[in-house]
């Protein structure tokens, strides 16, 4: 007679019950084994909780891809203050890292808070005329023909 837990036990009695008997996918192999990748289950994990991939980089190499992503970052920022934390706050963790760094040792600058607001009064501009020529046509096309005038009206008729 061996030793049985107490989780051993209770998974024993529902299999006995038949509580395992008709659960989904029973029968089939499961997902993602093919690729016979050992870290299937970390992958699949972060995939079904929404996790960028971009987490598991080192600090560095993190840093490195949001200073050039940043031209993206803040096209979509309202102020440019807001451009300028989001610079600020990047390069205060650029500084943390250089301070103490940890992982790989790779050079790092800080980001250019001056080019990120140009960028973005750039983007702003090209934004605001877009808008401004999609107001002209909506409006162009919205403005009834003019009306000729009742004595022209009047000769044509005639």
């Amino acid at each position: 007679m061996r030793y049985e837990s107490a989780v051993e036990k209770a998974i024993r009695e529902a299999v006995e019950r038949g509580e395992f008997d008709d659960l989904p996918g029973k029968g089939k192999p499961l997902p993602d084994l093919a690729d016979a990748d050992e870290n299937w289950w970390i992958k699949g994990y972060l995939r079904r909780e929404g996790v960028p991939s971009d987490a598991l980089l080192p600090t560095p190499i993190q840093l490195r891809k949001e200073i050039e992503r940043l031209p993206e970052t803040v096209r979509d920022l309202p102020t440019e203050r807001a451009v300028r934390d989001l610079v600020a706050e990047l390069n205060a963790r650029v500084v943390a890292y250089l301070r103490a760094p940890d992982g790989p040792r790779l050079p790092l600058r800080r980001a250019d808070p001056d080019a990120a607001v140009e960028v973005w009064r750039t983007h702003r501009a090209a934004r605001s005329e877009s808008l401004r020529r999609a107001r002209a046509e909506e409006t162009a096309e919205e403005s009834p023909a003019p009306r000729s005038r009742w004595w022209r009206r009047r000769a044509r008729a005639n």
